[in-house]
């Protein structure tokens, strides 16, 4: 009996040391195994079983991207201005033996060789430079930490200028120089709309003078048009008049009644006297005949 229950004993610790040495490594995990102190092998994801007493998990590592926010650091510009820089690193672990084995803290290692990236390449530019060059920054931070990481099994992926926080009297000066900007853009545009509404009007001043002008123009050859043809058949008139008195009375009352149409000009004028003939007195008479035979 003793011995049975030795037995069950022993089957039940044998049983808890072969569970308990059984590992899952979960999905984007790794994990590194050391034998007596030594570094083994890294499991990647599933069933592991690992040797008693002889080998150990020396670290378990996350493969996924991390996002580390940095504290805010004070970089000196290079015409002197002191400025609070505070940055944000994407970065991805892609060896898990460097990673457990190249430095001690990675993570503080990234921060504190972030700052000193930083304040070298903003050391080498002016405040307007610093503010106005940050995909500049990020590419030569990302390309410097990507380098500097690499024997820690550390890929820096991105690196982001989170906040640039200038002094407060430059923040003054600087929202006061945009102010005024806008005041001159707002001006300018003030300016350059009043110069086309001028531009519009005088135009339209032309336009229409142009129309009054072509107007007047096409009115007065209208008129004269009319003019022309009223005396052209006045003339018509006329001369259809002689022709139709010629052909009823004599030739030789003719030359009497053109007298008598010289005779009627020279009495229209008020200063004129006018002793008509007798003989012409006669042909009054004929004309007011030959008149009533051309109304006819």
């Amino acid at each position: 009996m003793p011995q049975l229950i030795a037995i069950i004993l022993l089957g039940l610790i044998l049983l808890y040391v072969i569970v308990s040495n059984i590992r899952i490594v979960p999905q984007s995990q790794s994990f590194v195994i050391e034998r007596l102190g030594a570094y083994k092998e890294n499991w990647s994801t599933g069933l592991h079983i690992k040797v008693p007493f002889i080998e150990r998990i020396a670290s378990r590592v996350s493969l996924k991207e991390r996002v580390v926010d940095f504290d805010p650091q004070p970089v000196i510009t290079k015409d002197n201005v002191t400025m609070m820089i505070d940055t944000v690193v994407y970065f991805q672990i892609t060896d898990p033996k460097l990673y457990t084995y190249g430095v001690e803290n990675p993570l503080n290692a990234i921060e504190n060789l972030t700052a000193t990236t930083l304040r070298n390449i903003i050391g080498d530019l002016e405040l307007d430079e610093s503010l106005t060059s940050r995909d500049l920054i990020n590419t030569k931070m990302r390309s410097i930490l990507d380098e500097a990481t690499d024997p820690w099994g550390i890929k820096v992926n991105r690196v982001e200028l989170k906040n640039i926080l200038p002094p407060k009297d430059i923040q003054d000066a600087m929202e006061k120089q945009m102010r005024a900007e806008r005041e001159r853009r707002e001006s300018i545009l003030r300016a350059e709309g009043q110069k086309r509404s001028s531009i519009l009007i005088a135009e339209g001043e032309k336009v229409s003078q142009i129309l009054e002008a072509e107007a007047y123009r096409d009115a007065s050859i209208k008129r004269a048009e009319g003019e022309a043809e009223a005396i052209l058949l006045v003339q018509k008139a006329y001369a259809q008049g002689l022709e139709v008195l010629l052909s009823k009375v004599p030739s030789d009352v003719v030359v009497p009644l053109k007298g008598l149409e010289a005779l009627e000009k020279i009495a229209d004028t008020p200063s004129s006297k006018l002793i008509i003939p007798s003989e012409l007195q006669s042909l009054a008479g004929l004309a007011t005949s030959a008149g009533e035979m051309l109304k006819k």
